[in-house]
């Protein structure tokens, strides 16, 4: 039986068996939960890896760009930028697995609602900082290439230039920003109504 038909045979039942049943809701918002987070964490790896992977399958074209970044004179705060990002990744994973680890053993209804609202807040972070490094890695290739490859521009040209890269900017964050709602907006929407779930029986 799934948790909605099972929330709605335990309203119509007598008050007596009320306690069993809100036990056994707990344990399926629980369990759902945690596979909800358990897939959470999976997906977080997988990106992981596919991003470093594409990393490199298009190397010459990144060598390009640590090309034009060596003129910029940007090589070292690159390499800080690339660490510092790793780093971060990985602590967003760590949190991924101690999320699931924590809401798969949790036995008390407004800890569990507390872990819910934890993940939750924890992958809209996580999107943030990557939704914010792509802009701040686009700003610094730009820049970088007004000082490079198109130092020639004048003016009007360079305005022209940076208006084009500002709306591709956009639009390819506005991308990036459906490629995770795609990834973790439905997982969230899920944990939205466990937690909606627990407060109802909180109140029972």
């Amino acid at each position: 039986m799934s948790l909605a038909k099972y929330k709605k045979a335990w309203k119509k039942q007598p008050e007596d068996h009320d306690k069993i049943s809100i036990s056994e809701i707990y344990r399926m918002t629980q369990s759902k939960s945690t596979s909800i987070v358990k897939w959470i964490f999976i997906i977080g790896i997988i990106e992981f890896i596919f991003m470093n992977s594409l990393s490199l399958i298009f190397y010459d074209d990144t060598a390009t760009q640590r090309e034009m970044i060596e003129k910029f004179g940007m090589t070292a705060v690159i390499h800080i930028i690339q660490i510092i990002t790793y780093l971060i990744t990985l602590y967003f994973l760590y949190m991924f697995y101690k999320n699931y680890k924590e809401i798969s053993v949790t036995d008390a209804t407004k800890s569990l609602m507390s872990k819910i609202i934890q993940t939750r807040k924890t992958v809209r972070n996580y999107v943030i900082f990557n939704l914010s490094f792509v802009v701040f890695i686009s700003i610094l290739m730009v820049i970088a290439s007004l000082r490079t490859e198109y130092s020639h521009f004048d003016t009007k040209q360079s305005a022209i230039f940076i208006l084009s890269m500002l709306i591709a900017i956009v639009l390819m964050v506005f991308i990036f920003w459906l490629f995770y709602q795609l990834l973790y907006g439905i997982l969230l929407r899920k944990l939205k109504i466990n937690y909606k779930n627990l407060l109802e029986l909180e109140s029972k």
